[in-house]
């Protein structure tokens, strides 16, 4: 009798603790390492604009490294974003080329030659 007791406690726990692995798995932060975080820094500069859900995805991408980015916020810094035609946030000028919209980590590495 406690070896059935056992195998119904027993095996539902098993299966709690693998689902709960796989889940930590695939919802770990992928952030972005520092020096990939500088170098597309450099060689880029990114408008958003405080109150931004697709700014704060954006921000999320970098993690810790967000601080490494050249940003300029349009709600504090609004002439700067008139000045260079900003109508959408986010908004990564590149090489002269604007791209909107969140940008994966792999895109802008692409774009930066980071």
């Amino acid at each position: 009798m406690k070896k059935k007791w056992a195998a119904r406690i027993t095996i539902p726990l098993i299966i709690i603790i693998i689902a709960g692995g796989i889940f930590l798995i695939y919802n770990q932060k992928k952030e972005a390492p520092m020096d990939i975080a500088r170098c597309i820094g450099k060689n880029s500069q990114v408008y958003v604009q405080l109150g931004c859900h697709a700014c704060e995805k954006q921000k999320d991408l970098f993690g810790g490294s967000y601080q490494y980015i050249n940003i300029v916020d349009c709600f504090y810094e609004r002439e700067k974003c008139i000045n260079a035609n900003i109508t959408a946030t986010p908004t990564w000028i590149i090489k002269g080329e604007k791209y909107v919209g969140v940008q994966s980590l792999e895109k802008l590495q692409e774009l930066t030659g980071c």
